[in-house]
């Protein structure tokens, strides 16, 4: 029975969705929705971990597997649980909401997607889940309805739509040259390995917010709701960081021109994401910034473990803690937001208790934070000389910069009128103690350090809250006025204008084109054919089934090869 609960797990919400969709059902599927991941929380202790007890569905598509692994366990404890307090404050601060079912249907359908990519021991339902949770979270993101939420929604759109071809175009290229869709996946060397580790990293790289491909995360969060914001930042980005370590070759692979982009992209990620989110006004979307960089070491753990494949078994627990350090404490920051009462002392407290996973977050000694920097630093000191000095200076700048972020948070929230729901409160609490207590369960598995030891951890926390609090007294400009001085999107800004010139350059050739003109043989267009196929391929029905049918004949033609 035990080994049934991951697929109670992806189903659980999944039927809850089908629910809302008629009216006699709809009022039991919101009250049970925030509720939804308790079957995933079960399966974290009491599903099988051998492969022996993993349930196959061979009927199902082309087969699918559902079973958890140690990976898997640590990934699926953090969904779960944010997911389950994410859920309790969405509960609160929807309650009025006039789009409450548009809402709980893309909150369910979005967890259904991230547990199936967590469960999933198959190629095809981890892109499944992975799809399912990336256009769900669309709907998340413009629930305002406003300007705002629909510019931020097509932005986030177009990325995904970006990724989602990427992460097929190398999972299809995967399956035809190892000839199985089952994971882990075999191995692929060469060239062919290359491009499907390159698309394979964009792809997920998308949704992780790798530096470049993070336009729409500080968009995206001002403008969705703080319980989604909590899931989409804490959960649903390290979806892609999952997808690295499940899909990537990892061991056997000694690709260091991709390790030497993918440890640049990382630590820029970590140190420009800090510079660009001090100048935010919104403490959401520096929030987001916070996000951009702490997965730069994410991702810069994945570069050195293509520089130096031995380190691999070391960096994928490192990373597996930092994810589950990380997603744990940027939900609590997130509920936070709308937790923390506008005035009395009640509110002294509660931005003394949001600094608690802030500090983590700057990897203050004894959180959660130190001992996932330690335990990275550990893994990247295998690398060969002169890296490990070089990365230990760069992470040691990048841990100042973060205390700074946290610094800039706390203040903006001290100076916050936003009124709070009574209701989101205890969410907020209980978040912030599970972000606690994995601080506390690390120490006492840990060793305790000394007070040498325990200097260069709280040296860069102190510096950078110094400096932050010098950096706002003589910057007066960075407190001031409503727009910051570089709008959420940052690079986005930039690109922009030449889209818009080459979209009016396209439309104008478009146009030129469409133009009536005589055929050789009488008036009108030259060519009726074409546009029978045109108005043919315009139908509804016939579009919807086309990219499917595409993708059939190419899993028919790569079965034939074999």
């Amino acid at each position: 029975m035990n080994a049934w609960l991951p697929v109670l797990a992806v189903l659980t919400p999944m039927l809850l969705a089908l629910l809302l969709i008629w009216r006699k059902t709809r009022k039991l599927a919101k009250t049970l929705a925030p509720w939804a991941a308790l079957p995933a929380l079960a399966a974290v202790f009491l599903a099988p971990l051998d492969a022996s007890g993993w349930i196959e569905l061979p009927g199902i598509l082309l087969g699918l597997r559902f079973g958890l692994d140690a990976t898997g366990r640590s990934f699926l404890l953090l969904a779960a649980l944010l997911w389950t307090l994410a859920g309790i404050a969405a509960r609160a601060n929807h309650r009025d909401d006039e789009h409450q079912t548009a809402m709980w249907a893309a909150w369910l359908a979005a967890m259904a997607g991230n547990l199936w990519l967590i469960l999933a021991q198959d190629m095809i339902g981890f892109y499944a889940g992975f799809a399912l949770m990336s256009f769900a979270g669309y709907v998340l993101v413009i629930h305002a309805r406003s300007l705002e939420a629909y510019r931020a929604g097509r932005v986030y759109l177009v990325m995904a739509l970006l990724g989602e071809a990427a992460l097929l175009a190398g999972l299809l290229l995967l399956v035809s040259t190892t000839g199985s869709s089952a994971l882990p996946l075999a191995q692929t060397a060469g060239n062919a390995g290359v491009l499907t580790s390159l698309l394979l990293f964009i792809g997920l790289g998308v949704k992780a917010g790798v530096l470049g491909l993070h336009l729409w995360l500080p968009l995206a969060h001002p403008v969705a709701p703080t319980p989604a914001s909590a899931v989409l930042s804490g959960v649903m980005i390290k979806a892609g960081v999952l997808g690295w370590m499940r899909l990537l070759p990892m061991e056997d692979a000694h690709w260091p021109v991709l390790g030497l982009i993918a440890m640049g992209l990382g630590l820029g990620a970590a140190l420009l994401a800090i510079a660009l989110g001090l100048v935010q006004r919104n403490p959401k979307t520096v929030l987001a910034y916070s996000s951009i960089s702490q997965m730069g070491y994410l991702t810069l753990g994945l570069g050195a473990a293509w520089l130096h494949p031995p380190a691999w078994p070391a960096l994928s627990a490192a990373m597996v803690f930092y994810a589950l350090h990380h997603g744990l404490a940027k939900g609590a920051l997130f509920l936070g937001v709308a937790a923390i009462p506008v005035h009395g002392p009640a509110r002294r407290l509660a931005l003394v208790l949001q600094a608690l996973p802030a500090l983590a977050l700057a990897g203050l000694p004894w959180t959660s934070g130190a001992w996932a920097k330690g335990g990275l630093k550990e893994a990247l000191a295998t690398l060969a000389s002169p890296w490990p000095d070089l990365l230990g200076v760069l992470l040691l700048l990048a841990a100042v910069g973060t205390s700074m972020l946290m610094t800039r948070l706390l203040l903006l929230q001290a100076r916050a009128t936003v009124p709070h729901r009574p209701g989101m409160r205890l969410p907020w609490l209980l978040a912030v103690l599970v972000s606690l207590g994995l601080g506390m369960l690390a120490s006492l598995e840990a060793a305790q350090p000394t007070l040498e030891e325990l200097l260069p951890g709280l040296l860069p926390v102190l510096l950078g809250a110094a400096l932050a609090f010098a950096v706002l007294r003589h910057w007066p400009s960075l407190t001031r006025g409503q727009q910051p001085a570089i709008p959420p999107g940052d690079v986005l800004t930039l690109l922009l204008p030449p889209i818009r010139r080459g979209t009016r350059w396209l439309y104008s050739a478009s146009a030129w084109f469409d133009r009536p003109r005589k055929s050789h043989s009488g008036s009108g267009r030259p060519f009726p054919a074409l546009d029978w196929i045109d108005a043919t391929l315009r139908r509804p029905t016939l579009a919807g089934l086309l990219l499917p049918s595409i993708l059939l004949l190419f899993l028919l033609l790569a079965k034939a090869g074999d």
